[in-house]
């Protein structure tokens, strides 16, 4: 379990987090999602450790991690530009990460990975000559292959469109069920989130709007802010989430 207690964050005079109390499961798929400024983004860097929180404390399986530096918490992140090597090969690019990491990984488990993300065709190739979900499945395979105990995505969709992103929608959760991989992913699109988690925590200004499954935060929004921007920021797309959830009269 991931427990973030009381985590506070503040530039020069401006309030960016103030205390955000969320728990999540082993296993779980959870969508930070809120409109750009909210405070999503900070949140998902102090998790990561690239940002220190002001205050409050953050824990994993019981470990404090709140101090601990990037590299010795054990998880990993897939940008939202794929942050690929473009003179590397797909397959080197899969790799590079083993480089400097102690646990050694077997050519059967690299292989694994790369035959559950289908990529085995693609290994040989330049990123410049791989599309845009192709490079998304070479970025979670290289995260993959480091056996992170916790996977980060930024806003994992942003680039893709139409049958791509649904193809990645369902590699991600794939990837979370069948590596029982704790899995947070920022986002500021509430059909990617409602459709994605399993748990959405939802951002105002740096405060906790509502922390609930899909189902709950489309029939008991938490208030006018979670009512407003689900329904208003779903509007063309409303249809697709009522498919999903059932008619509302939210």
């Amino acid at each position: 379990m991931l427990r973030l207690q009381h985590i506070g964050k503040h530039y020069d005079n401006k309030v960016v987090l103030d205390d955000i109390n969320v728990a999540i499961e082993s296993g779980e798929i959870v969508s930070l999602l809120g409109p750009s400024g909210s405070g999503k983004t900070t949140l998902l860097n102090i998790i990561l450790g690239l940002t220190k929180p002001d205050r409050g404390t953050i824990t994993f399986n019981g470990v404090d991690m709140t101090s601990l530096p990037m590299k010795k918490r054990g998880f990993n992140i897939v940008f939202q530009d794929y942050a690929l090597f473009p003179n590397l090969n797909a397959y080197d690019n899969i790799v590079y990460g083993l480089r400097n990491k102690k646990e050694s990984v077997s050519e059967q488990e690299i292989g694994e990975y790369i035959e559950f993300l289908e990529l085995q065709p693609h290994l040989k190739k330049r990123i410049s000559e791989l599309s845009g979900g192709q490079k998304q499945r070479v970025a979670l395979a290289r995260t993959l292959v480091t056996k992170p105990q916790l996977l980060l995505l930024d806003e994992p969709l942003s680039a893709l469109d139409g049958v791509i992103k649904e193809s990645i929608k369902k590699r991600i959760q794939s990837v979370a069920k069948q590596f029982k991989l704790t899995t947070i992913i920022v986002t500021h699109d509430p059909e990617e989130a409602l459709t994605l988690s399993d748990k959405i925590l939802i951002i105002q200004q740096g405060s906790v709007a509502q922390f609930g499954a899909p189902q709950d935060i489309i029939h008991r929004p938490g208030n006018d802010f979670v009512k407003q921007f689900i329904i208003q920021q779903l509007h063309i797309k409303r249809q697709n989430i009522y498919n999903l959830f059932g008619e509302t009269h939210v």
